[in-house]
């Protein structure tokens, strides 16, 4: 009985495969398409805050160098163009690196680009956080306004404010009025940075407002990144700023005369410079304008400096000879040889 329904059973034609897909593919694609949602991708808040923080010490190496440039100039000169030297230099970051489509310095470092969020949302799925467009002329435009232009425009607003004392006028002025104003929307500004720093510290978007008002947000530039991080330099760096802390600590407490004594066997030539060392001040090592004999050894100071060290130092002592200077004589005399 089972041999003969078997036997009864035909196999399937050889393009049955693919009549099953086909009528299947329709279910399957809306199945999909309704499982589909956006993947949230989190860039590392840390590497955008690097970013800003490359970027601002960027700015100050080219003005360290521009302002050695000018470094022959009228003293004072320079300082007060400090606001249009600032907004130059933003200028040039921003012409050779978002306007031309390239990262800034800082962002370039940290693996990051600016990507046009509305462009995104509006396609609607992000898997890897390296799709997306970069940023149109208009958003380019209105950054640079943002940045470079609001700032010097602020800069110099405040600048002209202190300089003309506008808090310092009368109640009902039109001065004081313009400085309460400024002072209100630098507050509202701070009130309002602060909100969104703690907006990006939960969602990881928009580092500031101008960011999160153009809707310019920092992705992913590469999918691989090489992070090779060498703390030797660090470790040079952090051993060299404690030995100069040291430094600084220790020479104020030393006796520069005891170190000079002590330092002076090994000094070279010291017969040939014996006797201007005779005529000069031990302390200050120059030519006393007002020379001072100390008694009771007859060595010549400077009035000041000798002075100064016996009320400082009630017992002190000869630079030359290391005597106790008990008295302190004018000089009209040859000095001792």
């Amino acid at each position: 009985m089972s041999s003969s329904s078997s036997s009864n059973v035909r196999p399937p034609a050889q393009d049955a495969w693919l009549h099953a897909y086909k009528s299947l593919h329709p279910q399957w694609q809306s199945i999909s398409h309704s499982h589909q949602s956006i993947i949230p991708i989190s860039i590392s808040r840390v590497n955008q805050f690097d970013a800003g923080r490359l970027d601002i010490e960027m700015s100050a190496m080219l003005k360290e160098q521009l302002v050695k440039v000018f470094s022959l100039m009228k003293p004072g000169m320079l300082f007060q163009y400090e606001a249009e030297l600032d907004a130059f230099l933003e200028f040039l970051i921003w012409r050779f690196s978002i306007w031309v489509d390239k990262p800034t310095p800082g962002i370039a470092l940290m693996n990051l680009r600016y990507r046009d969020e509305r462009a995104v949302e509006s396609r609607g799925k992000v898997r890897t956080g390296l799709e997306g467009p970069g940023l149109t002329v208009a958003q380019k435009l209105w950054y640079c306004v943002a940045t470079v232009g609001g700032q010097y425009i602020w800069a110099r607003v405040q600048s002209f404010s202190a300089f003309r004392r506008w808090g310092d006028s009368e109640q009902r002025s039109v001065a004081r009025g313009a400085w309460i104003l400024i002072q209100r929307i630098e507050g509202l500004y701070k009130a309002a940075s602060f909100g969104n720093l703690l907006l990006f510290l939960y969602t990881g978007r928009y580092r500031n407002l101008i960011e999160r008002v153009l809707r310019a947000r920092l992705v992913y530039g590469s999918p691989n990144m090489n992070r090779a991080v060498s703390f030797e330099y660090m470790n040079r760096q952090l051993v060299w700023n404690e030995f100069s802390e040291m430094l600084l600590l220790l020479l104020p407490l030393l006796n520069s005369s005891s170190m000079k004594k002590l330092l002076s066997p090994f000094s070279k030539d010291k017969s040939s410079s014996s006797k201007e060392d005779d005529l000069t001040c031990p302390i200050c090592q120059s030519s006393p304008t007002v020379p001072f004999l100390a008694l009771p050894c007859e060595h010549r100071y400077c009035y000041y400096c000798l002075r100064t060290r016996c009320a400082a130092v009630p017992a002190f002592r000869c630079s030359r000879c290391n005597e106790a200077v008990v008295a302190m004589q004018r000089h009209v005399g040859q000095p001792k040889q």
